[in-house]
């Protein structure tokens, strides 16, 4: 599994002030279903191989017709993908932590693997946090988190998980799935937002999202990265130390082809700066200590 890198964020278009306050009034006019337009494709243990495509077609409403996007895929189920995340966690970490900066348009087009162009166009709008769709102009590194946590959920499914056809019906699938936000949500994600009237639709179990051998694991890091508040959502160094990842911290842990590991612990004294030990315990398995010298662990 080569490096990934994350590609320069290209901006986000933020919403008009006229359409965000009509967001009750079109969303009252829509038909909010629980299941999906289309039944999600399950990729099995085995993943999808590099080079396959992953084809979801997005059902088109009042009329419209319907969409299919492509795009060439990496592996995307086992531990090749696992590393992957892991690293864009690590990267997020840094950016975050250490340098104050927020990327804003994480999605799989801007995720660089093995350096290969990739010519597909992936929607940004599926990954955009439901505080930029409530029309906050003043927002966290938490908008990345919720980035990664559908860019995870695509991983595992194999499809979008929001695929939203505007950003009125981004919304309406982020509340298929979460549920209507609360009063207190919504002022979380954009204090200024006055309007209350949304349909009250009931959160649909993570577990019912995901097929049923679907590590729990991965379900759990799934819910605490896609979390209405921006201040519940978990930091890109909390997801590091999560469950999840643990099997990467196996040294035995091989890539799907026999290969070892790249290295995913070889920190710099500077990413690492004020984590407490406790923390640094749970991210760096025993075997990649020495990799880290500087920890004195």
């Amino acid at each position: 599994m080569a490096s990934v890198g994350v590609a320069p964020t290209s901006g986000l278009r933020e919403s008009s002030s006229n359409a965000v306050d009509r967001l009750p009034e079109e969303m009252n006019e829509m038909k909010i279903r629980d299941d999906k337009d289309m039944e999600p494709t399950v990729v099995d243990g085995n993943g999808t191989e590099t080079g396959h495509i992953i084809v979801t077609t997005i059902g088109g409403r009042n009329g419209q017709p319907k969409q299919t996007i492509s795009y060439m895929a990496e592996r995307v189920v086992g531990h090749g993908s696992f590393g992957v995340v892991f690293q864009i966690f690590r990267a997020l970490s840094y950016i975050h932590r250490c340098i104050g900066v927020c990327h804003r348009d994480i999605k799989p087009q801007n995720l660089l693997v093995k350096g290969e162009p990739n010519i597909s166009y992936i929607c940004s709008r599926y990954y955009r946090a439901p505080e930029l769709i409530f029309g906050a102009t003043e927002y966290t590194t938490a908008i990345d988190i919720w980035s990664v946590g559908c860019v995870l959920a695509e991983l595992l499914l194999g499809q979008p998980l929001f695929p939203g056809e505007s950003g009125v019906d981004q919304l309406v699938e982020i509340i298929k799935v979460l549920g209507t936000p609360t009063r207190e949500e919504i002022k979380c994600m954009n204090p200024n937002y006055t309007e209350f009237k949304f349909p009250q639709i009931k959160a649909h179990p993570w577990h019912k999202i995901f097929h049923k051998r679907m590590p729990p694991e991965a379900v759990d890091l799934v819910s605490r990265l896609l979390q209405y508040s921006p201040n519940l959502r978990c930091s890109a160094l909390d997801a590091l130390t999560h469950p999840f990842f643990d099997e990467l911290r196996d040294p035995n842990t091989r890539l799907p082809n026999g290969r070892f590991l790249p290295p995913l612990f070889n920190f710099k004294p500077h990413e690492l700066k004020g984590v407490p030990a406790e923390t640094l315990i749970r991210l760096i398995p025993e075997h990649s200590r020495k990799q880290c010298p500087f920890l004195g662990l």
